[in-house]
């Protein structure tokens, strides 16, 4: 039957690698090819996908894809927070 869910191996060397590599990826598109704000999340989840499925959870295609869209989440949750905490702190 198709109600069980898959089961996903990970640990936390893949929040201490796979985020941090999303993010270089993400800011090298924008810095070195100049990759416009609003298509930097799109960026990132392409990047986070192949990084997941080929490399994190490879063998395992639900895994890949569960596991990438988190990672490009996180990614891009660091890069604007980061940014607001930079704005907000230059308006005070």
């Amino acid at each position: 039957m198709l109600n069980e869910y898959p089961i996903i191996h990970t640990n936390i060397w893949d929040a201490l690698w796979a985020v941090p590599v999303v993010l270089l990826i993400v800011l090298v598109a924008k810095w070195l090819f100049g990759v416009h704000s609003s298509w930097l999340s799109t960026v990132a989840t392409a990047a986070a996908l192949i990084l997941s499925i080929f490399i994190s959870h490879r063998g395992n295609l639900a895994a890949g894809i569960f596991m990438g869209f988190f990672y490009s989440g996180a990614a891009i949750g660091v890069l604007y927070s980061v940014k607001q905490s930079y704005l907000a702190y230059r308006a005070r």
